[in-house]
């Protein structure tokens, strides 16, 4: 799966990344869901393991364009887990109390506790997308937040927590199948919304942003990968392999007893 990682200093340009690209499994639709129900399992049992260690902290940051999946990512690579020890967090239009504080402070309460995964659904990287395309502030200040944001994960990362950053790459094409679609069915119209349409104009401007953000916040600690995600399967297939391969990369135990419980007897 490195072939989807973004080596640090690398000068993006999504238009080289297919996003309908399917390279890493030549077998059929079937075969690839298969494959990610035993990623899933598998997923579980390392889960659990971190969860009982509570030595490591896994964050996994989700970033897309509308309709890019995160919510489909949440919902089929992590539906055999333990909820105990998986929380989701999302990140919308910041409030007034969250406004008053700096942009960081929503952001850092949310990060893992040990033997936790979070998983942030939208992250601290608005404040270099939505802020920069929208206009919302001026240049020089979403511009040194490249700097802020390359100091927090760091900062993460010496005190612990691994970090796996997946942007979902969807064709503009994709994305207009994916809203008619909920424009088509009626138990989808929840979903659609006319800001999506008014986001969607700003295709181009987003894409720079996402650009940009690929190219300057990938790191060793905190890599991005970017995942083709015009197929729901191989992106959920692709996304499983690398976290399963993350978590084991960690070389977690499970703890030992505190006593020696070979004479233990249950009456």
């Amino acid at each position: 799966m490195e072939r989807y990682r973004i080596a640090p200093g690398t000068d993006v340009d999504l238009a080289a990344h297919d996003p309908s690209e399917r390279l890493t499994f030549d077998g059929p639709k079937k075969l690839g869901k298969e494959e990610l129900g035993a990623l899933t399992l598998r997923l579980r049992e390392l889960q659990e393991l971190l969860y009982a260690e509570g030595r490591n902290r896994l964050l996994v940051v989700l970033q897309a364009m509308d309709t890019g999946g995160k919510d489909g990512v949440i919902r089929h690579v992590f539906r055999s887990v333990n909820p105990q020890g998986v929380k989701v967090s999302s990140f919308k239009a910041p409030s007034d109390r969250e406004l008053a504080r700096d942009y960081l402070w929503r952001i850092h309460k949310e990060v893992p506790a040990r033997g936790e995964i979070r998983i942030f659904n939208r992250s601290h990287y608005e404040d270099i997308l939505v802020v920069r395309v929208r206009d919302l502030a001026p240049p020089e200040v979403w511009e040194r937040r490249y700097g802020h944001i390359n100091d927090f994960e760091r900062m993460l990362a010496d005190e612990g927590v691994t970090i796996v950053k997946f942007f979902l790459h969807i064709s503009k094409e994709e994305q207009a199948a994916r809203l008619q679609s909920r424009l088509d069915d009626p138990h989808k119209h929840w979903k659609f919304s006319t800001a999506d349409l008014r986001e969607r104009k700003r295709w181009d401007a987003y894409e720079q942003a996402f650009e940009a953000m690929l190219s300057r916040t990938s790191h060793p600690h905190a890599p991005w990968y970017v995942i083709p995600a015009n197929s729901k399967w191989y992106r959920n297939l692709v996304i499983a392999s690398i976290l399963v391969d993350t978590m084991e990369g960690l070389e977690m135990r499970y703890p030992e007893p505190e006593m020696d419980l070979s004479d233990i007897r249950i009456e």
